[in-house]
Order: C-alpha cells, then structure tokens, then sequence
C-alpha cells in the first residue's frame, strides 16, 4: 500500500498576488482596476494555453468571493450552468473557445443579462479563450460581444520568468528546486508554465509519499513509475 501523502505541501489557490505578470504587466493592472471600478468593462484575455488565462480568472473570482460577492462561472468543462443570478457580482467565462452550442447559449444569456440587468449596474464580464475574438468558432452574436470591450493577449512567460514561477511556487510548497532540477525540467519537459506546474504539482506530492527531498534521480523515480 503506498503511504498517503499528508495535507503538507498544498498549491496555494490562485491569486493575483502571486500572479507573475512578466509581459503581461498591463493585463493584471487592468483586472486590479476594474475590480476597483464601480462600472467595469467587459474584458476578454486570449492566448495559448499555459499563459495564465485561467489563474487570473480563477484569482478574480476568488478575490471577490473573499470581498462576501457570488459570482457567475462557466468553463468548457462545467456539467451544469445555473441560470443567471441576479445577485452576481461578475459573470467569468473561461474557454470560451471550447464551449458547445449549450453553453454558447448560456454564456450569450449570462452577457446580455450582465450588460442590461433587470436592476441595478451593470455587472463586470471577464472572459477567456485561446484565439482572439474574431476567430472563435461561437455563434455569431457571442463571438462578437466578447470583443465589445478590452481585449488583452497573454504572452507566455520566458525562461527566467518560469524559473523565477516555479521556485516562487515550489517555496509555497515547503519545498526547495536546486538549479539542477530546474535545469532538467525546463530541458526536457514543456516549457508553457501550465504543464510545468503539473509537473511540480506531481513531483510535489511524490517527494510527500517516499519522504525524499526533490531531486533530479527523484524526479527519474517519479516519471518511471508513471
């Protein structure tokens, strides 16, 4: 029986804090304005996958959650969608390139109400895909609204930037990455940030199991038994 692996060593939840902007400075200063804004415009972020699409709307929805408001979310991997709440704060869309025509639905319905609800201001719509606007398989009506407003694209983060990413969040973790193991994992694995994080993630909670500090023979045991 392999030994559990205790609640030591936990990814911390996303944040903007911890949110390493590197290129992508004035995409995290505009979110941190809007939700300082009482009338926030419809954003939409689009890039390639690891480039933090989903981090910082994760972070947001955390940040208002902390803030005591509800907030909409829908992702291409959602098995339900609610209707829309009246009491939301901010409808968040992630993937919006992979929706099916369900969910098109619900997030053409979920913008409309956000943009001219019932009562009250307008609600903040923050979205996400991996093509910009214009090139969104969506319903025509959906494609076009989420380019009404700003439009950001998330760059992926360099080689320093994904080390400097990674000690960050492997310090979090308790743990400490040597330059070696660095080395190997930006040698031989994927280097969009989104992968390299699975990859601290497993080897985070290997190093928990066998109670072995993080190292490069580690890190081989670990892809080995995969």
């Amino acid at each position: 029986m392999k030994q559990l692996a205790l609640d030591l060593g936990l990814a911390p939840s996303p944040s903007l804090a911890q949110f390493h902007a590197g290129p992508n400075a004035a995409a995290l200063q505009h979110l941190r304005l809007m939700l300082a804004s009482a009338a926030p415009v419809p954003t939409y972020l689009w890039g390639e996958a690891g480039s933090g699409k989903t981090h910082l709307l994760q972070a947001v929805r955390a940040e208002l959650q902390e803030r005591g408001a509800s907030v909409g979310w829908l992702a291409a991997d959602s098995a339900t969608a609610p209707d829309f709440d009246a009491r939301w704060t901010a409808v968040l869309l992630d993937d919006v390139h992979s929706y099916d025509s369900a969910q098109q639905a619900v997030a053409f319905n979920w913008f409309i109400n956000a943009l001219h609800p019932a009562s009250g201001s307008p609600r903040w719509v923050l979205a996400a895909g991996a093509l910009p606007p214009a090139d969104l398989p969506l319903r025509e009506d959906l494609r076009s609204r989420l380019g009404w407003g700003h439009v950001f694209q998330l760059q992926p983060l360099g080689e320093a930037d994904c080390r400097a990413v990674l000690r960050a969040q492997a310090a979090a973790r308790g743990i400490r990455l040597s330059d070696e193991v660095l080395d190997f994992m930006l040698q031989r694995f994927s280097r969009d940030l989104g992968s390299l994080m699975q990859l601290l993630d497993a080897l985070d909670a290997f190093a928990l199991r066998t109670q072995r500090a993080v190292t490069i023979p580690l890190l081989k045991t670990m892809l080995e038994a995969l």
